[in-house]
């Protein structure tokens, strides 16, 4: 547990940690707007290894991210 020795540490964590939620929002509209373009028949097997792709690097950038804030 991260101790914080005032309240602007505390504020600057939370505006942090606002900013990667949004982020976060941001890029979860963007990949099922991927999604939704990528199933279409002729884009499916090609778009459906970039999705995997991407989510997999989304998901261990978040891991990352989580672990060193």
């Amino acid at each position: 547990m991260k101790h914080y020795s005032s309240f602007s540490e505390i504020d600057y964590r939370l505006k942090i940690l606002s900013l990667q939620r949004e982020i976060d929002k941001e890029s979860l509209k963007l990949n099922l707007n991927r999604l939704k373009i990528d199933l279409y028949p002729s884009n499916f097997m090609v778009g459906f290894k970039d999705i995997i792709q991407k989510s997999l690097i989304s998901l261990v950038v978040t891991k990352l991210l989580k672990r060193h804030g």
